[in-house]
């Protein structure tokens, strides 16, 4: 059975040579300077070091040990530092641990004592390592999607059905709940994945170039058109048009739209010519487009047109637990992308997390957690680095709690159901009729 790691930085030889009897059960490397200790680091990645703040050249001063705690966990971040000290430097030692050092040990050495707080160290260490091996396995049941929840779960599976067909497909969803995503993930899919994507935006274009962009034109069709130039339904001949927030289409652009997927023809501006283009088109809409068909912002015959099949994305909100599973997929990626310190979410970011109603859905999730990596002081993210605040409690229920809740429902349901016949309320719940008394008399509930 391999040996675990531990790496000793401690100048004073006598010191070193107690510790290494100590550790004797450890793969052991002891560095006596700052140079040696951050070499040792590299070549070795131990996953607990222990640290003495008073290094050469300067023993008395203890920002040189305060200056290879930075290095050490610049260079390997998982790190486990534990600061060795004397007396004297308890408040630098304090201010160790808020710069990221797992823990402080005031001197003179106890053997079992520190053999201790290492072991817990290696312990977190490995429990950390594995928390990380699950973030980065997690199945992405589509390309680009991270998802748990059986509501995302069974958007995922409703994409897999729909993707080979070539049927035109409607997303909806708010911003920010990834339709683009969906859409590039039934693109790759479908038997058009070697073809092109092609993604326009219908808000982000005004409604007197949107046109040219989507249909193309003839050189000479207005000023400044100095060639002929196709349009994004051209480009993606054979391949998948992505047309998002289709809502903000204008009415004009849905009459010249609607016949193209009848005809599946497409004239540039200024042309004469029919162009045969095979597109699949692709919608989204954050907007009620049935709403915008009563007031007569929508044409009722191209809805039917797009909405061959209709995918509803729900919000990050009504996806229980899939906010912190992207929240760690994001942790990792983030920290890897800036070289940044930060390990984890402490519980009350986790509960802020999983309690906030997300109105921006994972674009916001993203935005927040990136930008806490960068901003965070210490080794953990906490609430004010996602300026989220901190719930009041941990933001979780027990199992308890769940169960009793549902018990308590499904009674008030049951004899509901029956109204008030407390046998047949059992008969309902598959359970005798003491028990219903029982979780009566349980939850106070009135026959």
């Amino acid at each position: 059975m391999n040996k675990r790691k531990l790496l000793i930085v401690e100048d004073d030889p006598g010191l070193q040579k107690q510790l290494k009897w100590s550790f004797e059960d450890y793969e052991l490397e002891v560095a006596g300077d700052r140079e040696s200790a951050l070499e040792a680091v590299r070549r070795l990645e131990p996953p607990v070091v222990t640290l003495d703040l008073g290094l050469p050249p300067d023993p008395a001063n203890a920002s040189e040990g305060l200056l290879t705690l930075n290095e050490i966990l610049r260079l390997a971040p998982m790190t486990k530092v534990i600061i060795v000290t004397g007396n004297d430097d308890r408040d630098v030692a304090v201010k160790a641990v808020g710069q990221g050092a797992y823990d402080f040990y005031e001197k003179p050495i106890d053997p079992d004592v520190l053999s201790l707080i290492v072991e817990r160290a290696h312990r977190l260490h490995e429990l950390e390592a594995e928390n990380r091996r699950l973030a980065a396995s997690v199945r992405e049941p589509l390309s680009g999607v991270i998802a748990g929840s059986t509501q995302m779960l069974d958007v995922c599976r409703r994409i897999e059905k729909i993707a080979p067909t070539n049927t035109s497909v409607l997303l909806l969803g708010e911003s920010g709940t990834g339709k683009e995503v969906l859409a590039r993930a039934i693109h790759e899919l479908s038997g058009r994945r070697d073809k092109r994507f092609v993604a326009i935006n219908c808000a982000a274009i005004p409604e007197t170039l949107l046109e040219s962009e989507l249909f193309g034109y003839e050189k000479g069709a207005f000023t400044g058109a100095a060639k002929q130039t196709k349009g994004k339904l051209e480009y993606a001949d054979g391949g998948t048009l992505f047309l998002d927030e289709m809502g903000d289409l204008p009415t004009p652009l849905q009459a010249k739209l609607l016949r193209f997927l009848q005809e599946r023809v497409v004239e540039r501006i200024g042309g004469r010519e029919e162009i045969a283009v095979e597109t699949r088109v692709i919608c989204a809409t954050h907007k009620n487009i049935k709403a915008q068909i009563l007031q007569g912002e929508f044409r009722e015959d191209l809805y039917y047109r797009i909405s061959e099949l209709t995918v509803s994305i729900p919000p990050l909100r009504e996806r229980p637990g899939d906010s912190i599973l992207i929240a760690r997929v994001l942790l990792n990626k983030f920290r890897q992308a800036n070289n940044a310190q930060v390990r984890d979410f402490s519980p009350a970011s986790l509960a802020a997390i999983e309690t906030y109603g997300w109105p921006g859905n994972v674009r916001e999730l993203e935005n927040r957690v990136k930008r806490a990596v960068i901003m965070a002081d210490g080794p953990v993210i906490e609430p004010f680095d996602l300026e989220l605040d901190a719930p009041a409690s941990n933001g979780f229920r027990t199992l308890r709690e769940i169960r009793e809740e549902a018990e308590a429902a499904a009674i008030q349901q049951a004899l509901a159901a029956s109204a008030g016949q407390v046998g047949k309320a059992a008969e309902i719940l598959g359970v005798s009729r003491p028990t219903v008394y029982h979780l009566m008399k349980k939850y106070n509930i009135q026959g």
